[in-house]
């Protein structure tokens, strides 16, 4: 069963935000680029363990894709999390190739490709974070304590493990794509009680769904980006291009010199994205650069969001499945306006 499907990773979505606002002379566009770029390469590692994840018993497991909690000032993003009567196993995916190196002895993990090596933060350990935030957050909403475990995964086949130090029981919990079901059964040997009801299951489904919470402005906050370094203003939905300027109830783009009714809410959406699930007109007559409160009112209404109060205290708001829903969605509108004639 899937308690939460698997689609591109909001952050994915967050990181595309960041890039069409940031100039890209700033000395972070490059490591923001790579970062994306890898999380692409990860989402697609992601993916393909799917073919696998198929076989596991559809009735007595619960499938989670893309959790992300508020953990204080941070966000824990779980890849994927498996949910039994017996267990919770985090799954912790790396799609990358060459030869990956655990060095347990140490807490380090490398790779080396094409001759070049490039340290990385431990999966190991990053892992054993999202453990201990699993076990407090369940303990604190009073679940009974259902054992909470975790298994690295490497996705891409062509990768080569290598381990340094006598830490079997690490070794134990990396793993291969194809040998991933054979360690998942090795689990549910050593968890053999029942902790979980029928009932339990259904209410932690319920809550870990709710808790899942976009890290929307931590990106902003872990990448040391202000508000004040990203460009405002209606960006083209076609060419990227901002700012754009308003001609007769339309958007228009000095660069593709295309006309657009609706390039409001790409940037209504990139606001979600960048900074928080909520804006009020305010906010959004400065993001966006529109300086009548009417008119940036009628398109803040024409985006069918969901809003809360009167007059100036009115914000209008979407939760996180909305976003993610929503990012998809002029996501590939998007691509369509860049694959039409016009533009190929």
């Amino acid at each position: 069963m899937i308690g939460k499907e698997r689609g591109i990773p909001i952050v994915i979505f967050i990181l595309e935000a960041i890039l069409r606002r940031l100039p890209k002379n700033h000395v972070k566009y490059p490591i923001i680029t790579e970062d994306l770029d890898r999380r692409w390469a990860g989402f697609r590692g992601e993916e393909s363990l799917d073919y696998y994840l198929r076989s596991l018993p559809e009735k007595e497991t619960i499938i989670f894709h893309d959790l992300n909690f508020l953990d204080g000032d941070f966000n824990c993003q779980i890849d994927t999390l498996l949910l039994t009567t017996k267990l919770a196993l985090i799954l912790e995916i790396k799609n990358m190739t060459g030869k990956l190196t655990f060095d347990t002895e140490h807490e380090q993990f490398f790779q080396n490709k094409d001759g070049n090596e490039k340290g990385y933060s431990d999966p190991i350990a990053q892992a054993q974070r999202h453990r201990k935030f699993i076990q407090k957050l369940l303990a604190e909403h009073h679940f009974p304590p259902v054992p909470v475990d975790y298994l690295v995964v490497i996705s891409n086949s062509n990768a080569v493990l290598e381990f340094k130090g006598k830490n079997d029981k690490v070794i134990k919990r990396v793993c291969k794509s194809h040998s991933m079901l054979d360690r998942i059964s090795l689990y549910e040997q050593k968890y053999k009680t029942d902790i979980l009801t029928p009932k339990d299951l259904r209410k932690m489904t319920r809550f870990l769904v709710k808790s899942n919470t976009p890290p929307t402005k931590f990106l902003l906050q872990n990448y040391g980006i202000k508000k004040s370094e990203l460009k405002p203003g209606v960006y083209c939905p076609t060419c990227d291009y901002l700012p754009l300027t308003r001609v007769k109830l339309k958007w228009h783009c000095p660069s593709c010199n295309t006309f657009s009714k609706d390039a409001h809410v790409y940037t209504i959406l990139d606001s979600f994205l960048l900074y928080d699930l909520k804006i009020t007109n305010q906010q959004f007559r400065e993001f966006a650069c529109v300086l009548s409160p009417d008119a940036s009112g009628r398109m803040l209404r024409s985006a069918e969001l969901n809003y809360s109060g009167t007059n100036k205290g009115r914000y209008y708001f979407m939760d996180s499945f909305q976003l993610e829903k929503l990012a998809l969605k002029y996501r590939n509108l998007r691509r369509a306006l860049r694959n039409s004639d016009k533009f190929r």
